[in-house]
């Protein structure tokens, strides 16, 4: 199925009205409760981390399939590399550290490329979530 651009937005420090502008995007495309919810919190850390080490510019799309919401935050530093898709929990005396490992933890799919000027991290969620009865046991 080809792919709906929803919309795109720069990167700004007003991080409550992007984050109201994904979650109308992705409700739209059909996202809803908690897994709404995860990719929000996912593309929001995400978001921070261009703020904080991304040299503070970058852009956050949000498109779907009609079976996905993919969410895409571009940094302007490109210091992230696909191998940080990969992060580990950090010890138990770290501070700081846990975004990368989190999104990793809340999205169906999470990816990171690199390209000379600036780093995409890739976002997808899955519209429609398995069954109830697929993800609980059923007594009798």
């Amino acid at each position: 199925m080809r792919s709906v651009q929803l919309r795109q937005w720069a990167i700004t420090a007003d991080l409550s009205t992007l984050r109201d502008r994904i979650t109308d995007s992705a409700e739209r495309a059909g996202l809803r409760g908690r897994r709404l919810d995860d990719l929000l919190l996912a593309a929001n850390e995400a978001v921070i981390n261009v703020l904080e080490h991304g040299g503070g510019q970058g852009t956050v799309s949000v498109s779907h399939d009609g079976t996905d919401v993919h969410v895409e935050i571009t940094d302007a530093m490109g210091r992230l590399s696909p191998l940080d898709a990969r992060r580990r929990l950090p010890g138990a005396d770290a501070s700081r550290g846990f975004g990368l490992w989190l999104i990793g933890r809340l999205c169906d799919e999470f990816t990171i490329s690199q390209n000379p000027g600036h780093s995409s991290v890739r976002l997808r969620m899955r519209i429609a979530s398995a069954p109830q009865s697929a993800l609980e046991p059923v007594f009798s």
